[in-house]
């Protein structure tokens, strides 16, 4: 079984939780009034919206807040950087597992199981007025294994990752363990990055317009590895290659006889098991909730913690950065030294857990806003005033 792989519920039980509503907090369960997890002194969490397994997140310009999920539907916190109100349904896609978002001018991008869907979108639209277009077919032979697609728009091109069909394996299916580039209409297609297990944290990082990807790494390996990477994607010319399942973290040969020479090597580790879900950057500027200088141009990678005993515990980690390089370099002895938790307390000492952190993103009024698929809701961050 592979990580990150969420919970999956029969297709006539999609319809029917759909039908009465499912996109909000689940009725009657305890975890719709979850334990808040913890943040640094001097900051503050609140949940504003309960939304049933959402995965990555997107600010609109007028401090809404989109919402992909695990299951049909796409949701929508109307005034997510006021005064929030509840969530509802923007759209149910035509495709199961609708996670990946983007906002590129006026159409809002989606990335399902089975391809990126574009439709319109103007600020302050809380239902989609016409119906999503496949621009991309993603897993046309289907199969197993890694089911999200997520998104990251950059200033000239869409993104989108794909996930592996399995742990280990030589893909048959040229769509997946990729990071694909695309033209915003999704003509112009390649491929930006190969054998990548399953780059599902995606981010660009508004400084440089360079894409990063957060990388949950195969199992089966030694004890306490890979490492997990985030990466800067865009470092790397042409098609990086990220050498899986044949190597891992700093040109590892997996049978320790490959030559791993030609690997791309990510300029950021993380222990393993911790699982990459989300990543976001801090901007240089902000509005009211400035988070200050401290967290300027660093970024927030929302780890989901492992699935598998020893349970490695969730948490959001914070990456002092300047114009994309690491203010501590990769450690390949150490994958703790460049990061420090920003928001933890997910896990108790026996193992049980309050939350599993997935999306994350920041508002240009600088609050932080991170989605939880275990206690399905949505958390906003800011300083204390």
């Amino acid at each position: 079984m592979s990580r990150g792989i969420p919970r999956l519920v029969p297709i006539f039980a999609v319809g029917l939780f759909a039908a009465l509503g499912g996109i909000l907090g689940r009725a009657g369960d305890a975890r719709s009034t979850p334990m808040l997890p913890s943040v640094p002194p001097g900051f503050t969490i609140e949940t504003i919206a309960h939304v049933s397994e959402p995965r990555e997140l997107t600010v609109a310009p007028n401090g809404d807040l989109i919402v992909g999920t695990n299951g049909p539907n796409v949701a929508i916190v109307p005034n997510a950087t006021g005064s929030p109100r509840p969530a509802t349904t923007f759209v149910t896609m035509p495709d199961r597992n609708a996670a990946g978002v983007a906002l590129v001018a006026e159409s809002l991008y989606v990335g399902t199981y089975g391809g990126v869907w574009r439709m319109p979108y103007r600020s302050g639209d809380h239902i989609a007025h016409a119906a999503p277009e496949r621009i991309a077919l993603e897993r046309p032979g289907g199969g197993g294994g890694h089911v999200t697609t997520t998104l990251a728009a950059g200033h000239d091109a869409l993104f989108a990752s794909v996930g592996s069909s399995c742990n280990i394996c030589d893909e048959s299916d040229a769509t997946r363990a990729t990071i694909q580039e695309m033209s915003f209409d999704g003509t112009d297609r390649r491929v930006r990055a190969s054998h990548i297990r399953n780059a599902i944290a995606l981010a660009i990082d508004p400084m440089t317009d360079a894409l990063w990807a957060g990388v949950a790494g195969q199992d089966e390996l030694a004890p306490g590895h890979p490492y997990e990477i985030f990466d800067d994607v865009s470092a790397h010319p042409g098609t990086a290659d990220y050498a899986w399942p044949v190597c891992y973290e700093n040109h590892r040969p997996v049978d320790g006889k490959r030559d791993c020479t030609a690997q791309a090597v990510a300029r950021v580790a993380l222990p393993a098991y911790e699982t990459p879900i989300g990543a976001t950057f801090y901007p240089a500027r902000a509005g009211t909730h400035d988070f200050g200088d401290r967290f300027r141009g660093g970024a927030f990678v929302a780890l989901h913690g492992s699935w598998h005993k020893p349970l490695v515990e969730p948490r959001v980690v914070f990456i002092p950065m300047h114009r994309d390089e690491p203010t501590t370099a990769v450690d390949w002895n150490d994958p703790k030294k460049q990061w420090s938790t920003f928001v933890g307390g997910y896990q108790h000492g026996d193992g049980s857990r309050v939350g599993r952190p997935t999306g994350i993103a920041v508002a240009a009024d600088g609050s932080l806003f991170v989605a939880d698929d275990l206690a399905d809701v949505i958390y906003r961050i800011r300083p204390k005033r």
